[in-house]
């Protein structure tokens, strides 16, 4: 049996076919969890249920845009069917923005980094609670961002996409505490992921932002992330909730 107690536990991961999606899921697996792994790549969503099936871990791909309610209706929808329910949810799936300041944010780069951002993991979130409230458990784990402790770590649509996420959390904890149901977050600083940065040079957002930058420090493995949603989810944090976790190596204690 499992010490963290994912034997046999259903557990949906998004942005799963990289980054911290991708050791989020290896590891919920090698916990004996069986994964659904979301990924808006299907071939990067098949590749890591290649690697879960050949270490001898039970997981399914979904592919799709989550901004897109009938996605979300079908990663939940798998997972129920699949795998019998949903223990465990961890909306980690997000984009960057060009790291523009509000004076220079145009409509769609606004509008794609909040849907992505904040309103996917808030669909998924009220597609998944029926289901955990039936089985009067679940756990919700978002990322949020450095930036959703600061200002000066992204644009002007990062960081309020990922301070939204930081009040999803908290609603979610105290709405739903006594159900059984416990949602945190962590706070990654950088870390080694594939996601990437427009930044247009010279321009008024990532001109400020480069001196608070250097106060990144060592940028993290992505399994080093995993490893605290992990544990966020697991029993041994039965009695944390709506906590946002800094996974910054001191950052934000600058």
């Amino acid at each position: 049996m499992s010490s963290t107690g994912f034997e046999n536990r259903s557990v949906v991961v998004t942005g799963a076919g990289s980054g911290i999606g991708r050791a989020t899921a290896l590891l919920f697996a090698a916990e004996g969890a069986n994964v659904v792994v979301a990924d808006i790549d299907g071939a990067r969503a098949e590749a890591v249920v290649g690697e879960i099936e050949a270490a001898g871990g039970s997981a399914v791909a979904v592919a799709g845009d989550l901004c897109d309610q009938a996605v979300v209706d079908l990663v939940v929808r798998t997972a129920v069917d699949r795998f019998g329910g949903l223990d465990v949810l961890v909306n980690n799936a997000g984009i960057m923005d060009r790291m523009s300041a509000a004076a220079d944010v145009t409509d769609e780069e606004w509008e794609r980094v909040i849907r992505v951002n904040l309103t996917a993991p808030f669909l998924l979130t009220r597609a998944a609670l029926p289901h955990m409230l039936a089985r009067g458990r679940g756990a919700i784990v978002n990322t949020a961002s450095e930036a959703a402790l600061r200002g000066s770590a992204a644009g002007t649509p990062y960081t309020v996409s990922k301070h939204g996420i930081v009040g999803l959390t908290r609603s979610v904890a105290i709405m739903y505490r006594d159900a059984g149901i416990r949602a945190n977050a962590i706070a990654p600083g950088g870390t080694r992921t594939n996601l990437v940065v427009d930044v247009p040079p010279g321009t008024h957002g990532p001109t400020v932002l480069a001196s608070y930058l250097q106060n990144i420090g060592r940028v993290a493995d992505a399994d080093e992330q995993a490893a605290a949603i992990v544990f966020l989810a697991s029993e041994a944090a039965s009695n944390i909730n709506g906590v946002v976790l800094p996974t910054d190596n001191g950052w934000s204690a600058v």
